[in-house]
């Protein structure tokens, strides 16, 4: 039994993070259940409305924005804190009282709605673990009898009802054989006490019998009958207990089957910091053994420098030093003039003329220097100043990547999503990387943030595939070589179509007019020949002649699902109508003849059409909009403004088309940011096929899927 108090008091004792109130810092004193289910001390609740409230009332004041929920809080006085518990209170009736605060385990805003703290329930299981967890901490502390005269002795149970501890003689002394206390449930000495039945907040005579499964929180027959759980999905305390018992238990089971693995990533975590440590120190004394060598290069230099400017000052000095000598000796009784002086005393005129004639071209040339005066150095040492700006700026970007490899960069304008995703990357020193890792994510704005896949790659572009779709992706790569990793590229994000790509190519057969169109062999770009065969037959160009459309569409039908393909239109084209038409009306158009003098039949003309302007209210067999002159025009609509300045934008680089067969929908996309720029209803009740048609010159590119053919092609291209 010993053994088994033990083991209670380590397993009390290692729970002791999860019994530390978040606003405090301390162990619970009351806690309370917030609406986010975390629990917060009862007095600290107080102190947070207390403060917020004081920051309503003071905003400009130091004190009112700067401190959080998480700190240690100041502690008011208990007049302030009992009055802003009571229902009711205000601070005056221009002053509306906070309700709402952070909280401080999660950060979100929690409203406690008008009945404030009155409307939390109290925890009463946590409080229970603190209190066994605070006599486990003070085991050699005794409690003592509540109604012992002094001196008291020590307790040996505690009265559940009666609120209060007693040592064996009290106990039966307050509760007699054969009386209504002596049925009071009592326990093991404690200072615990909690009541054996829990009230609801709102209705305070009611007990708690039910629990809200939408709210998360036990309420009683009244809050669902007509309180603000009526509407709500609620189920018995006894079937919540049981349910919420039977999960607990699996979990903690689980947690517990899983014991050895978490030993076991515990010593691996703990293997890494030792591996870390190590790396640590290895990295600051490689760091240091850098700036050593850099210290000794620039001691080096320095010593050097030095030495070269006490050398030219040495030199200079020497210099001016026979200038001065020299000019001393112009002095009276000094150098030169002295002896000249002794040389005028001579009186033999062949020693003197002997002497005189050297002399004087002396004296001569010291006095052209006093009038031509001119120091024998320079005394600046502009030439020696050391110019250190290029070193400078190199030493302040000096950084860990320096001995590594730089950092790829994503080329956004190549890199696409269509049916796969291609990301393409350069780097400024592509020859210095051994190998680049991929790393890709879905972005989803409802659950957590997913983990990264990654992908080796040797060359400098990847296809991804497997993505789904109309959903954002986030992309980023870095760089190795050998152990040496790059930081992460700056991440691009794309967004893929909103439905699998559809895949044809353009039908040769049906309706397909090679006097006017010109299809390329692979049968996915398709040219308008415009103005040759027009001059052939200008003798019959009159008045009010129409030029007719040129369709041609795609090989295969569509009759369910949703599908999306995507094309470019050649910038130079005139005019270009592009969308979905079904069978019954290609046919219509392609087959029935067609009077090439009067409008009537004419494709363009809204009469009998495929002109987007028609049959406003109903939806109809086909949807064509019009591209041209390096516009996209948007079909009149009865809903929005018909301007001209709102109907028309510039032409996209690649426009993709949506169609929802089921639900009967069609979509103008924007490739470049997977936008859709107009969208309605249309009657699939036939086959639809992807239709085109050309007038005047144009030509249209059908978008080619990305595979590892289209990366090798790119490559060398």
């Amino acid at each position: 039994m010993e053994g088994d108090g033990s083991d209670s008091l380590v397993t009390i004792k290692n729970i002791e993070r999860e019994l530390i109130c978040p606003a405090c810092k301390e162990l619970f004193t009351h806690p309370l259940i917030l609406p986010c289910q975390h629990s917060i001390c009862h007095k600290c609740v107080k102190e947070l409305l207390l403060m917020l409230d004081d920051s309503f009332n003071d905003v400009g004041s130091d004190n009112s924005n700067q401190s959080s929920p998480r700190l240690r809080l100041p502690s008011p006085s208990m007049d302030k804190i009992d009055r802003i518990s009571r229902p009711g209170w205000k601070r005056n009736s221009l002053t509306p009282r906070t309700t709402t605060f952070p909280c401080p385990g999660c950060e979100h805003d929690v409203d406690l709605g008008e009945r404030g703290i009155n409307g939390l329930f109290r925890n009463f299981t946590l409080e229970t673990i603190v209190e066994r967890y605070r006599q486990a901490a003070r085991a050699a502390t005794a409690i003592m009898c509540d109604l012992c005269k002094p001196p008291p002795q020590e307790s040996t149970k505690s009265c559940m009802d009666c609120s209060a501890s007693y040592c064996n003689e009290c106990f039966k002394i307050y509760h007699p054989w054969g009386t209504v206390k002596a049925q009071h449930e009592y326990v093991g000495p404690t200072t615990n006490f909690r009541p054996k039945i829990l009230m609801c907040p709102e209705h305070e005579t009611e007990r708690i019998n039910m629990y809200c499964e939408l709210c998360r929180r036990p309420v009683c027959h009244l809050c669902k009958l007509g309180g603000n759980h009526s509407n709500h999905r609620v189920t018995t305390m006894s079937s919540a207990y049981k349910t919420l018992k039977e999960k607990l238990s699996k979990d903690i089971d689980y947690l517990i089957g899983k014991e050895s693995q978490v030993k076991s990533q515990i010593s691996e975590l703990n293997l890494l910091m030792k591996e870390t440590e190590c790396n640590g120190e290895r990295a600051k004394e490689e760091a240091i053994t850098h700036f050593e060598k850099l210290f000794e290069i620039l001691g080096e230099r320095k010593s050097s420098v030095l030495k070269a400017i006490d050398a030219s000052k040495k030199l200079r000095l020497d210099k001016f030093q026979t200038q001065m000598e020299e000019y001393q000796g112009l002095l009276e009784n000094n150098g030169l003039v002295g002896y000249a002086q002794e040389v005028l005393k001579e009186t033999d005129q062949s020693c003197f003329v002997q002497t005189a004639k050297q002399l004087h071209l002396r004296i001569q040339k010291a006095t052209e220097s006093l009038k031509s005066f001119r120091p024998a150095a320079q005394t600046s040492f502009e030439d020696y100043v050391v110019n250190t700006s290029k070193q400078t700026e190199l030493l302040g970007e000096l950084s860990f990547f320096s001995s590594g490899i730089d950092v790829p960069e994503i080329n956004e304008q190549q890199s696409k999503v269509y049916n796969n995703a291609w990301i393409n990357w350069h780097h400024p020193e592509k020859d210095k990387a051994d190998s680049y890792v991929l790393e890709y994510r879905k972005i989803n704005r409802d659950e957590e943030m997913l983990s990264w896949n990654e992908i080796e790659v040797c060359g400098t572009s990847k296809v991804i595939s497997d993505l789904e779709s109309n959903c954002n992706y986030a992309f980023r790569v870095r760089a190795y070589k050998g152990s040496i990793c790059s930081p992460c590229s700056r991440e691009l994000i794309l967004h893929t179509p909103p439905a699998p790509v559809f895949s044809f190519l353009f039908d040769e057969k049906c309706g397909y007019n090679n006097e006017h169109l010109l299809l390329n062999l692979k049968r996915d770009r398709v040219e308008s020949r415009a103005g040759f065969n027009l001059l052939l037959a200008a003798e019959r160009i009159q008045v009010g002649y129409f030029t007719s459309l040129d369709y041609i569409i795609g090989d295969v039908g569509i009759t369910k699902g949703k599908h999306f393909w995507a094309f470019r239109v050649e910038p130079y084209s005139y005019l270009v109508k592009v969308g979905v038409a079904s069978s019954d009306k290609l046919q219509e158009w392609l087959r029935s003849p067609r009077d090439a003098v009067s409008p009537r039949y004419e494709q363009d003309s809204g009469h009998d059409s495929g002109s987007e302007d028609t049959c406003f209210d109903s939806s109809q067999p086909f949807t064509l909009v019009t591209i041209g002159m390096k516009k996209f025009f948007i079909p009149k609509s009865p809903t929005s403004s018909n301007e001209p300045e709102n109907r028309v934008l510039p032409m996209p680089t690649s426009i993709g088309v949506f169609l929802d067969y089921d639900k009967g929908k069609v979509g103008f996309y924007d490739m470049d940011h997977m936008k859709c720029l107009y969208e309605r209803q249309v009657d699939c009740s036939h086959t639809m096929y992807p239709a085109f048609a050309l007038m005047g010159s144009g030509g249209i590119q059908l978008e080619e899927p990305i595979t590892a053919t289209y990366l090798e092609y790119q490559e060398t291209m």
